[in-house]
C-alpha cells in the first residue's frame, strides 16, 4: 500500500551544521571535511575515516556518539541505528518528527557523505567468494538511500569528483533544493548499479546466466557529442569487467571516440584477439562494424598490407585493430591512409611519434588483449525490453569439425576454413567469407539472400584484383565460410563460381545433403561445424 505524503514543502536553502562522512575511497576527504570545519560544521564519522580526519588533526565525533552504541562484529554493524536513520529521515518541518527527535536525542544529520566498499574492485580483481561477500556494503547503501528519500532536507554526495562542486555550493553555508534532487538522482542511480554488480556476481558464481530479475549498471565515462546521428544523444557507460578493449583502453592521442568509433573500435578488438598474438601477427580492419580485410602474417606491416588488400576501398575511414604492438613499419603503412582509430595492446614510442602525424587520428592502447573464450554477456534493447544473451564465445579450434564429402580438405584448405569461420563470427549475417592463405579474398555482410552475401563479397574481390593488378581475384583456390548452414546449394554453387574449392559451415539444414551433393559434384571439400555465429 502507498504512504501517503504529508505535504510539507521543502525548503529552497537549508543550512549544513552536522556532517556525516563514512568512507571507502578516501580521495579527497580529509580536504573536504577540513573545508567543512572552517565553515563551523560538526564532523560525525566512522572506523578508518574517522581515523582519518583524527590523524588529519581534525576535530570529530565517532558515530558511536549519535547512536550511544559501539561498532560491533568487526564494523559490520555501527550505522544501523536510529540515531543515525533518524538523523537522516527526520523531516524538519513535521511537529511529531522533532517531537521524536528531541524525545530520543536524535541530533539531524544535514550532509551525507558516502561511498560503499569496493565491491566491483574486489570482483574485478577476482577476489575470492569469501573476500568478496565481506565488500558488500550494507550500512553505506541504506544511509545513502535514507538520505537520498529525505533529500528535502539533506544533502547526499556519493562521489569525490562532486566535492568540489559541493564546497562551492555551500560558499553561503547552505545547500539550495535543486542541488539536493540533483545529488539525490546520483545517489539513487550509484545503489543501483552497486546492487546490479553484486545480483550479477550471484547469478555468475551460481551458474544462473538468466536470473529472475536482471539489472546492467554502469558509470558514466563520457558524455558523447550524439549517438549514431546527430541528432541522438549518448553516453559511454562502462560496467568494470576487468576486460582488456576500448572501454578499458588509454586513448593516447586524437580527439574524443564518437558513438560508431566506440562501437566499430569494439568490433575490431574483440576480432583481433581471435588470432594468438604469439602464433602471429594480425590485423583487421573494420568498417561500420563489419570486417573489409582481416589477415596474419609474419609481420605486423605485412598484416596490415594483407588485410587492406582486401577492400582498400571500404577501408578508407575505417578502424584498424592489431593482436601485436604497434610498431614503425605498420604505423609508416597505416598513415598513408586516412583512418579514423588504431586500437592495440600497446604502441611503441617511435610508432607514436609517426601517428602523431595525424593529430586526428585516434590511437587506443588497451594494455592486452581480451580472452575470447571468457564468458560474459551481451544485451541489446528492444521495445519494451531487454535482450541479453551469454556472449558468442565459441572457437573453432575447440568444435569437432566433421567431413561430409567424399574430398577431405587439404591441410592448407582446412588451415583458410578455419580462418575464414573466425572471421565469419564476427561478420553481420548474412555473412560469406572467402579466405586464403591467412587473409580474407572477399567478405559478403548483412544481405537479407546468403546468395547475395556470396556474389557481393566475390565482387568485391574482382574488384581488389583489378585495384592490385592481379591476374585472377584470390577467391581463387580459396576456402568459403558461411556462419550459419546453407539452406540450398545455391549459395554454394555461387561460391563455387567464385573460384573456392573448401567450404565450412555449420550444417543442421534439411537440404544437408543436397548441398553436399553439389560439392562432391565440384570435387570440392565441406566439413561441418555444428555451431552457429550468427550476428545481428
Amino acid at each position: 500500500m502507498a504512504v501517503a505524503s504529508k505535504k510539507i514543502p521543502a525548503p529552497d536553502e537549508v543550512r549544513i551544521r552536522t556532517a556525516l562522512l563514512s568512507v571507502s575511497d578516501k580521495t579527497g576527504i580529509v580536504e573536504l571535511a577540513r573545508a567543512l570545519h572552517e565553515k563551523g560544521v560538526r564532523l560525525v564519522s566512522t572506523g578508518g575515516t574517522h581515523k582519518a580526519l583524527s590523524d588529519a588533526g581534525l576535530p570529530v565525533s565517532d558515530v558511536s556518539e549519535l547512536t550511544g552504541f559501539p561498532e560491533v562484529m568487526d564494523g559490520r554493524v555501527k550505522t544501523l541505528h536510529p540515531g543515525v536513520h533518524g538523523g537522516l529521515l527526520a523531516i524538519r518541518d513535521d511537529a511529531e518528527h522533532v517531537a521524536a527527535m528531541d524525545k530520543h536525542g536524535i541530533t539531524a544529520i544535514d550532509l551525507a557523505v558516502i561511498n560503499l566498499y569496493p565491491f566491483e574492485e574486489v570482483r574485478a580483481k577476482g577476489g575470492d567468494y569469501p573476500t568478496t561477500v565481506e565488500n558488500i556494503d550494507i550500512g553505506g547503501p541504506a544511509m545513502i538511500r535514507a538520505s537520498a528519500k529525505n533529500h528535502a532536507y539533506v544533502t547526499i554526495v556519493t562521489d569525490p569528483a562532486d566535492y568540489a562542486p559541493l564546497l562551492e555550493e555551500i560558499a553561503g553555508g547552505t545547500t539550495h533544493y535543486a542541488f539536493r534532487q540533483k545529488m539525490a538522482a546520483k545517489a539513487y542511480a550509484r545503489t543501483a548499479a552497486y546492487d546490479a554488480a553484486i545480483s550479477n556476481w550471484f547469478a555468475d558464481v551460481l551458474d544462473t546466466p538468466m536470473p529472475r530479475h536482471r539489472v546492467i549498471g554502469g558509470v558514466l565515462k563520457e558524455e558523447m557529442r550524439y549517438g549514431e546521428n546527430p541528432h541522438q544523444k549518448a553516453g559511454f557507460y562502462v560496467t568494470g569487467e576487468n576486460r582488456p578493449g576500448v572501454a578499458t583502453a588509454t586513448l593516447l592521442q586524437g580527439k574524443q571516440l564518437s558513438y560508431n568509433n566506440i562501437n566499430d573500435t569494439d568490433a575490431a578488438f574483440e576480432l583481433v584477439a581471435e588470432f594468438l598474438p604469439e602464433k602471429a601477427p594480425a590485423c583487421a580492419i573494420i568498417k561500420h562494424a563489419n570486417p573489409c580485410g582481416v589477415a596474419t602474417a609474419p609481420s605486423l606491416a605485412e598484416a596490415y598490407r594483407r588485410a587492406l588488400a582486401c577492400d582498400s576501398t571500404s577501408a578508407f575511414g575505417g578502424i584498424i585493430a592489431l593482436n601485436q604492438e604497434l610498431d614503425v613499419p605498420t604505423a609508416d603503412e597505416i598513415v598513408k591512409l586516412f583512418t579514423e582509430v588504431i586500437i592495440a595492446p600497446s604502441v611503441s614510442d617511435e610508432a607514436k611519434a609517426i601517428i602523431a602525424r595525424k593529430p586526428n587520428l585516434r590511437l587506443l592502447a588497451t594494455g592486452g588483449l581480451p580472452d575470447t573464450r571468457v564468458p560474459g554477456l551481451s544485451a541489446k534493447t528492444v521495445a519494451g525490453g531487454l535482450l541479453v544473451q551469454t556472449r558468442d564465445n565459441g572457437m573453432v579450434e575447440d568444435l569437432k569439425l566433421k567431413v561430409v564429402t567424399k574430398r577431405a580438405p587439404t591441410a592448407q584448405e582446412l588451415e583458410d576454413m578455419k580462418f575464414a569461420f573466425k572471421v565469419a563470427k564476427h561478420v553481420k549475417s548474412n555473412a560469406i567469407v572467402y579466405a586464403k592463405d591467412g587473409q580474407t579474398a572477399g567478405i559478403g555482410a548483412g544481405q537479407m539472400s546468403r546468395v547475395d552475401s556470396a556474389r557481393i563479397a566475390a565482387i568485391k574481390a574482382e574488384e581488389a584484383a583489378r585495384a592490385l593488378g592481379l591476374a585472377e581475384p584470390l577467391t581463387r583456390g580459396s576456402a568459403v565460410a558461411s556462419e550459419a548452414f546453407l539452406p540450398f546449394a545455391d549459395g554454394l554453387l555461387s561460391a563455387i563460381a567464385a573460384g573456392a574449392t573448401a567450404v565450412i559451415q555449420p550444417g543442421g539444414s534439411m537440404r544437408d545433403e543436397e548441398v553436399i551433393a553439389a560439392a562432391n559434384e565440384h570435387n570440392v571439400a565441406m566439413v561441418f561445424t555444428g555451431m552457429r555465429h550468427f550476428r545481428h
